[in-house]
């Protein structure tokens, strides 16, 4: 599926060449999405949407912190074209209000990057005083945080209403492009990488309605993201969630979550989210969709954000 371009596209160049989190407890498939166009569009957006207010720059933080940024980003979307991988990008600086895309705008099921949600609307009914989470829910929210646990999920999106989580988050955070999951399963729920940015920057300022100490745990759980998740359907039971932004930024600090999916049409797909640098100045989102084994696949986006951010930082 393709998404409509977001309506917070102002400035556009061409890029040259193309691009395309869940832990699987049983194979999805969704159908052969139809074929990326040619020329992607590189995408530059200041600021982004109507989120609050963004921050001065420190003195020491030059406006100009993301330049080069777009010439990696067709280098990484290259590179991954010719490994076969499709791959979407979004980067934002808090502080400049500066959104990086590679303008591709496809729309993907988000897989486990959707346990944000369903965190995220939990804790807002406690917050509320419309449910009370008991020690043992606290311990399943953060290990379905942090380790992606696929059984927690399943309680706290049946328990919360299933698909009605997916459009009190929408309306909250006003994400245009995200949609409940046509069956009803949690890991179907799709969206784009500039909704999953916006997310993120309002998480983050307060503006979704989220309160900030709410937002807080579930960024520190991020935070702890575990190396392997529990994923039934793969040999062994577990599955690495350390590709993508935590691999190939290793000189920074990062709270993520991640996702994966096996098997759309011929593809995997890989999902890769979170917040960047310990002041927390930069948001990311890429995914990536491509016909080969599982390991193949982490290494493509792995590789992707190491061309973006070389040496491993920002």
């Amino acid at each position: 599926m393709r998404a409509r371009p977001s309506k917070f596209m102002t400035v556009t160049a061409t890029v040259l060449c193309t691009g395309a989190l869940v832990s699987a407890c049983e194979a999805k498939v969704y159908g052969t999405p139809p074929p990326p166009p040619e020329s992607p569009q590189l995408t530059v957006i200041a600021p982004l949407g109507n989120s609050a207010p963004l921050p001065e720059t420190p003195p020491d933080q030059p406006t100009a912190a993301f330049d080069g940024l777009d010439m990696r980003i067709r280098q990484a979307t290259a590179e991954a074209a010719r490994s076969g991988a499709d791959i979407t990008v979004a980067i934002l600086d808090r502080n400049t209000g500066q959104l990086v895309t590679n303008g591709a705008a496809d729309t993907v099921a988000i897989a486990s990057v959707v346990k944000l949600f369903i965190a995220d609307d939990l804790l807002l009914q406690e917050a509320k005083g419309q449910t009370t989470l008991s020690p043992d829910d606290r311990r399943m929210l953060d290990v379905m945080l942090r380790s992606s646990d696929d059984s927690a999920a399943e309680v706290f999106w049946n328990r919360s209403g299933g698909s009605a989580i997916i459009n009190r988050v929408v309306a909250r955070y006003g994400l245009s492009a995200t949609r409940p999951p046509g069956n009803g399963r949690w890991y179907n729920t799709t969206s784009t990488v500039t909704d999953l940015v916006r997310y993120y920057d309002m998480l983050l300022a307060g503006t979704g309605g989220l309160p900030l100490a709410d937002a807080s745990i579930i960024l520190s759980n991020l935070a702890e993201s575990t190396p392997t998740a529990p994923d039934g359907m793969v040999p062994g039971g577990v599955y690495p969630q350390r590709f993508g932004i935590p691999e190939g930024l290793p000189a920074e600090p990062v709270a993520v979550k991640q996702g994966w999916m096996c098997c759309i049409g011929a593809d995997w797909m890989h999902l890769s989210t979170g917040v960047i640098g310990p002041d927390r100045r930069y948001v990311m989102a890429i995914s990536s969709m491509q016909a080969t084994d599982a390991t193949k696949a982490r290494q493509t986006i792995t590789q992707a954000v190491a061309t973006i951010f070389p040496g491993g930082h920002i």
